[in-house]
């Protein structure tokens, strides 16, 4: 049986611009859709047919209601989801060019506040794998101090923890080096690492995929996922390294496609009694990534993160 999967960050709405190739300032027309990292995540975990949780904080209003609903709708464990009286669900207005690529700014809310006292520490004990995915959870503000105690508590508890920096510039303006430093903390506790070619560039200063690694790898990873888009994905253990070619699709809308691989990747290492043995079978890993590729190029053919979602019996039976 699967094991439980912690996630931790932002739940919000996402704005999608319905205009495409158009920037924010033109746009006029919006669709809602539920968003945040670590909330995809979790929904394609259990999409896939494992159990995930999310932990988090969203407004006590329409739109935080209706991300509980949604989280509730894809069977997401929400025992940890706080709705906040005192300040409003963060949102995000995404515009979509051509090539799928998105353009996109935040109005942070309740994401920003959620506690230690607020997060279920027996839940927490249960579960086999957490992962730290925020794009917001790293910036000042109570929550900041949360997510890495949370992580620190996982780590010297044994846990198998999963990191992903997810930086977004629109939030780091003048503070990449902050970014950096913060991003650096949690590669140093984490058993696994995803990054994008430009977080691995930011973070470790190159852009030749076996050296980025092993800058992640001295830092503490043990596994490291440098995700190429269409390219594949670069994976590498320390020991051995390779470029896992992705599946040719016409991508639409690249949101949440990292995500659904995290989720993908985190759904096969929960089937694992335990994740970290696996950590030195490189063959073992590179069909997991194979799986996650291809459920993050699914996703890249509709329109949504949560709502574009493949199910496990959708994976198996494509032939991308």
């Amino acid at each position: 049986m699967s094991g439980s999967i912690f996630c931790i960050g932002e739940l919000l709405i996402d704005f999608f611009c319905t205009e495409v190739n158009i920037d924010l300032v033109e746009g006029k027309h919006f669709e809602k859709q539920a968003g945040g990292a670590p909330a995809n995540v979790c929904a394609t975990a259990v999409k896939l047919g494992g159990h995930a949780v999310f932990c988090g904080k969203v407004g006590k209003d329409p739109f935080g209601h209706f991300l509980k609903q949604t989280l509730e709708g894809s069977n997401v464990d929400t025992s940890m989801l706080v709705l906040d009286e005192k300040h409003p669900t963060t949102l995000a207005f995404v515009s979509l060019k051509e090539n799928g690529e998105r353009d996109f700014t935040f109005n942070r809310g309740a994401d920003a506040y959620l506690t230690d006292s607020e997060i279920d520490q027996g839940k927490l004990a249960e579960c086999s794998i957490l992962h730290f995915g925020s794009a917001t959870a790293m910036l000042d503000g109570p929550f900041q101090s949360t997510y890495f105690q949370t992580m620190e508590a996982g780590k010297e508890a044994g846990k198998f923890l999963s990191f992903d920096p997810n930086f977004r510039k629109d939030l780091w303006r003048g503070q990449v080096p902050r970014f950096v430093q913060l991003a650096q903390k949690g590669i140093g506790m984490a058993d696994f690492v995803k990054v994008s070619e430009e977080e691995m560039e930011i973070i470790t200063g190159t852009t030749d995929m076996k050296n980025g690694a092993s800058v992640l790898h001295e830092l503490g990873a043990s596994i490291v996922a440098v995700t190429l888009g269409k390219a594949g994905t670069f994976l590498s253990n320390g020991q051995q390294s390779e470029i896992i070619p992705s599946m040719e699709v016409e991508s639409i809308d690249s949101t949440g496609a990292g995500d659904a691989f995290v989720g993908a990747m985190l759904y096969r290492l929960a089937m694992v009694p335990n994740p970290k043995s696996i950590i030195d079978n490189f063959e073992r890993l590179k069909e997991m990534v194979v799986f996650s590729n291809k459920v993050g190029a699914l996703v890249c053919t509709k329109i949504g993160a949560i709502s574009a979602l493949p199910s496990l019996e959708e994976v198996t039976g494509s032939k991308l």
